[in-house]
């Protein structure tokens, strides 16, 4: 309910008021307050204010009165009525082809009549108005408390809420992760994931509505796709925002249109509702999760003393670990860069960064259950540490078939993140899980060392390395593969060229210099300068077998990084 123009125009004491311009709006224009202004306007008129006036301070200037006019306009007021009779008798013409111009209303008063008498009555109406919505946003205040102190899901308290305003809303929390899914499509969630990601919802800065309404001024807005978005916080007690309410307004619906006093009612009681379910369901979700990631890095490192402490603990947790499980483990490689490309000022990394965790793991979660696995999982010293239930103790594969989906989904929503994993075997009993983890961790490490980063690598395939890995742990080994390899990445790094990788591919093809060179993309006689090169430098014969070993083992064990440090000292 609202009170606009045309009701105060049917008063018995304004019959003999005149409409100058606007008539049209009368209908359209409410009000929300009424004052009697002289010059200057400045900053005491607000939106929807209707504006009494004598025009004393205009002195008969069409100039200046023009001025006064035009400063209540631009603040948004709802009408203006201008008592003539004293100090103006006519309103000049300039005064309403400025009005008309701006589709505002102006309306001629006799003298006779008192402002005090109008702003009774409109004060009124007003104020009975307000005592009307403030026992409706009452009731639903009390309805809203209710639905908390019955613990009420929050899917009910949506709904409820969203027949009360009329439109669609969405509830997140404080990093605009959604909190009520049912009701919206996946699609919709990929959608709204990719703006929270990219840093577009929620929104940060102090972007409040620009109105001289103070009502609007609590409120944020964003266009996204034609689609405007109203957002109100959830404030904590020390004032931070635990969450945010978003009203999806309904297409080419205006927010003046839209937010009436009692919608903002029922927002505000909303908020300090939400505030109270998600105080609630975030000190139950921390515990729950804190618990969950401390059992899986106690299974990690092998902390647990007996099987049936382990199992008492995972039961307790909805975890079953007599099924067999396989570590896996996930490295994120460039979440710091893709913060710095995106970096905005109001935003931390760390606050980004669980972000981005969140929806890493929410994906890893809905590929488990896509393929029916348990999956247990947490995220600890920069690495995902996941335990992936396997149908066979033998069938490792399943875990290639789990990273595959997962980085599809991740492909899908975060394109540009690059993680490197390490496969482990699965090791019998509840002591497994720590083997398989450390399995797991070599087989990262490894990878990433061998292949770069962004691949995976299973742990069952590491054999090679981890011979070569062991050999080097000798420092005579060190010695010899370094005074073996060292010539060859000092000319490398001076000459740009790759003797390295040159003797690499040549002993690929077993010595045959022809598909060396094709596949080098060399001139045959480039290639055999190259191959002459690497003999002079090591002092090794390429069609000897034993140097041949020597050479190839140097390689390997050098690409594995175990001999970095003696590089770097010398």
């Amino acid at each position: 309910m609202r009170l606009t123009i045309k009701d105060v125009l049917n008063y018995e004491i304004m019959k003999k008021a005149r409409i100058i311009t606007g008539k049209d709006f009368e209908n359209e224009r409410y009000i929300q307050w009424i004052s009697v202004i002289e010059m200057p306007v400045e900053n005491f008129v607000r939106k929807n204010e209707v504006v009494l006036t004598t025009a004393i301070g205009c002195n008969n200037d069409v100039e200046t009165l023009k001025t006064f006019v035009q400063d209540v306009i631009d603040s948004e007021a709802s009408a203006l009525l201008i008592a003539t009779g004293r100090h103006i008798f006519d309103i000049p013409k300039e005064v309403i082809d400025l009005a008309e111009k701006h589709n505002f209303m102006i309306i001629e008063l006799p003298w006779e009549l008192r402002f005090s008498r109008i702003i009774e009555k409109v004060m009124k109406e007003i104020n009975d108005i307000h005592y009307k919505e403030r026992e409706k946003s009452e009731k639903v205040q009390q309805e809203l408390l209710k639905l908390i102190l019955k613990e009420t899901d929050l899917n009910h308290i949506t709904k409820f809420i969203q027949r009360l305003i009329g439109c669609s809303i969405i509830i997140t929390d404080r990093s605009g992760s959604i909190q009520e899914i049912s009701s919206h499509t996946q699609s919709f969630i990929k959608e709204w994931k990719s703006y929270v990601l990219q840093g577009i919802l929620p929104l940060r800065k102090e972007t409040y509505i620009e109105t001289h309404d103070p009502m609007f001024q609590k409120f944020q807005m964003i266009e996204i796709k034609d689609q405007t978005i109203l957002q109100l916080p959830v404030l904590q007690v020390l004032g931070d925002a635990q969450g945010y309410i978003f009203v999806l307004l309904p297409r080419k619906t205006s927010v003046d249109s839209y937010l009436t006093q009692y919608r903002v009612n029922v927002l505000e009681h909303s908020a300090t509702t939400i505030a109270l379910w998600l105080s609630r369901k975030n000190a139950v979700e921390d515990t729950k999760m804190r618990l969950r990631s401390d059992f899986v890095q106690e299974l990690a490192k092998g902390e647990f003393v007996s099987s049936d402490q382990a199992s008492s603990r995972a039961k307790l947790l909805g975890y079953n670990i007599k099924l067999p499980y396989v570590s896996i483990v996930g490295y994120p490689e460039n979440l710091e860069v893709l913060f710095r490309k995106r970096k905005q000022d109001d935003d931390s990394f760390e606050h980004w960064l669980e972000n981005m965790i969140r929806y890493i793991e929410e994906e890893i979660y809905y590929a488990a259950q896509s393929l029916k696995r348990e999956v247990m999982m947490t995220y600890q010293g920069e690495q995902l540490l996941i335990f992936l239930e396997i149908p066979s103790k033998t069938e490792n594969e399943n875990a290639t078939n789990f990273l595959d989906l997962v980085e599809r989904r991740l492909g899908n929503l975060l394109p540009e993140v690059i993680i490197s994993w390490g496969i482990g075997n699965y090791s019998e009993d509840f002591n497994g899980f720590a083997e398989s983890y450390q399995h797991a961790n070599v087989a990262l490490n490894i990878g990433r060392r061998k292949k770069g980063t962004g691949n995976r690598m299973m742990y069952e395939k590491t054999r090679v390395d981890r011979v070569l890995l062991n050999l080097a742990q000798n420092n005579e080994m060190k010695e010899v593969i370094m005074s073996t390899i060292e010539p060859l990445v000092q000319y490398d790094n001076q000459r740009n060229m790759d003797l390295i990788e040159t003797f690499s591919v040549y002993n690929q093809f077993q010595g045959n210099v022809s598909q060396t060179a094709r596949s080098l993309n060399l001139h045959r006689q480039s290639l055999l300068y190259r191959l002459r090169k690497i003999e002079s430098l090591t002092g090794l014969s390429l069609i000897d077998p034993e140097d041949l070993f020597l050479l190839d083992l140097s390689i390997k064990t050098w690409k594995l990084g175990v001999t970095e440090k003696i590089t770097q000292q010398r």
